[in-house]
């Protein structure tokens, strides 16, 4: 196996202060034969990976811009400022850069330093990161400049976010060759971060397409940003997806929170793989403008954190009302959900389990806290439902989204115009473009469904996963429902309601997992208080060894 070799490019530093130059790791190519043949030994056909490593995207070519931001940044400040940042949440960082321990420079450095640190070791690397932001350290500087203008915690905070959301001078690829020249303009809840100050650190790998190019193929892996591996075992426990990259990103600690999107299990899926709070909000709470799509009726992006108290940050961070999409017109809109995080009693509060789940241990222990903390919690079968057509409304969604997106939202050097261009482009190589194939693209292209039948099923579909949440929770007088993971995942999609995954511990071989919580629309308020009485009263997550 090739190691990486440490070619120390020393970079210029201040010579009257003695600073250690810093040194940029150059990553090599290496054998990735082992990770792969070991991961052939997973039941999971989704955990059984044909490569690792990205044939289109060299890692020196993101480490490049990120010399230059380090050049008074050593090893050393990296140890000595560990303390106020690793694990922290974003209201403790604050503090500590008003008593003048910590600036937002230094939090950014700290962050960009320890990406490369453990994405440069090759017994460690993750995949998780996909391009960095070659302004960020610039970015933070001018925060610490403008300090006394903090009006929202996000101020000077480095986010990291999805690449299939737009940002201005990064790349938008969604994972994709044929968007490698992508370079679309900021997503609308991109500009409201910025207006709040926030400092977007850089793009997180995803599942292709957010996990909507192949068929059964491993969640995480992309052509341009290869196979994201997850912290809590590299190769042996799944990432989940489509938000692979944000969910391994905030386990290790790369950044303060992490932007996600879902269609249907992508924000909960990766959080509760990683041990993680996450957040698929109502559909339309949140702007989808300037996002990659698969479907305008179910899409939302939501926060990833380590944490309910900077969930409700960032998520207070992104809300707005965007002209471009319909769906956010009118909707209530709470922007200071963090304002509003205290108690430490359920009490009052019924809650709705089901029976079916209730041979998980980890689920039944965290009943067994709720109970504790005052909810009551009512068992309950699920209702029977229809639901075969889901897939038929994705497609549909996407036949006529993605080409959208491309019209309005894209780069004029992105070529292609459609699910059809795209998979073309790919056949001209798919070994390196599409080696998993491209099953669900060619559903998209093959699906015979007219604008009336579209809408017939879409409502459908609504009407089901209302009902199939509506049924227990009106007969049973429940305030929320209680599900684990992303198992409810695409019923709530269908309702369009709120739902937030929260560590309730770990499972056989160290596997992560979530107890989530699921409400009416536009509940997220409610979501996020009971969100964290559950967690400030458990407190079970853990970051991954080794890190």
């Amino acid at each position: 196996m090739k190691k990486i070799s440490f070619l120390l490019l020393f970079i210029s530093v201040i010579a009257c202060k003695k600073q250690p130059a810093t040194t940029i790791p150059v990553w090599e190519s290496y054998d990735q034969s082992q990770l792969v043949t070991e991961s052939q030994k997973n039941e999971s056909e989704r955990m059984k990976y044909q490569l690792v490593q990205s044939r289109v995207r060299d890692r020196n070519e993101i480490w490049k811009n990120i010399g230059n931001q380090l050049d008074d940044f050593s090893e050393k400040d990296y140890g000595e400022l560990s303390s106020l940042i690793f694990n922290q949440d974003i209201p403790t960082m604050q503090n500590y850069i008003a008593d003048g321990k910590l600036t937002y420079k230094k939090l950014t450095q700290w962050y960009l330093y320890r990406i490369i640190k453990f994405e440069s070791d090759s017994s460690k690397f993750t995949n998780a990161i996909i391009s960095l932001n070659p302004n960020a350290v610039e970015e933070a500087i001018k925060k610490d400049k403008e300090r006394k203008s903090l009006q929202h915690p996000i101020f000077g905070i480095p986010i990291l976010i999805k690449d299939n959301i737009g940002s201005d001078g990064m790349l938008t690829t969604a994972g994709a060759v044929a968007f490698l020249d992508n370079n679309a303009p900021d997503a609308f809840i991109i500009k409201q971060i910025k207006a709040k100050g926030g400092v977007i650190l850089g793009k997180t790998n995803l599942s292709e397409w957010a996990n909507f190019l192949c068929g059964v193929c491993p969640n995480g892996y992309s052509a341009v940003g290869g196979q994201t591996l997850n912290a809590y075992g590299r190769g042996k426990i799944d990432t989940g997806g489509s938000s692979s990259g944000s969910g391994v990103a905030m386990a290790l600690n790369y950044a303060a929170a992490a932007i996600g999107t879902e269609t249907s299990g992508s924000i909960l899926s990766p959080a509760s793989s990683s041990s993680l709070v996450g957040l698929k909000p109502t559909v339309g709470l949140l702007s989808r403008g300037g996002i990659v799509p698969i479907s305008s009726t179910l899409d939302t992006p939501g926060p990833m954190t380590r944490n309910i108290t900077d969930n409700a940050i960032l998520l207070s961070a992104m809300t707005g009302e965007d002209p471009k999409d319909i769906a956010t017109k009118n909707n209530p809109k709470d922007d200071i959900y963090f304002e509003d995080l205290s108690g430490n009693s359920l009490s009052g509060i019924r809650f709705g389990a089901f029976k079916n789940f209730m041979e998980d241990k980890l689920y039944q222990k965290a009943i067994e806290q709720i109970k504790m903390l005052g909810g009551e919690v009512v068992e309950f079968e699920a209702p029977k439902i229809e639901f075969e057509r889901f897939l038929s409304l994705l497609n549909g969604d996407m036949f006529v989204d993605l080409p959208d997106y491309i019209e309005n939202y894209a780069s004029e050097k992105v070529k292609v115009k459609n699910n059809a261009d795209v998979m073309a482009f790919n056949m001209q190589d798919s070994i390196t473009r599409s080696p998993y194939g491209q099953a669900r693209f060619e559903g998209v292209v093959n699906e015979n469904i007219s604008k009336a039948e579209l809408d017939v099923v879409r409502y459908f579909l609504h009407t089901e996963g209302k009902r199939y949440f509506d049924t227990p929770m009106n007969s049973l007088n429940l305030d929320a429902v209680l599900s684990i993971n992303n198992y409810s995942a695409g019923f709530a999609a269908a309702a369009k309601y709120p739902a937030i995954t929260i560590p309730m511990g770990y499972a056989e071989a160290n596997q992560p997992a979530g107890i989530t919580f699921i409400v009416r629309p536009f509940e997220e308020g409610k979501l996020l208080k009971m969100g964290y009485i559950y967690e400030q009263a458990t407190k079970l997550r853990k970051p991954p060894m080794g890190y």
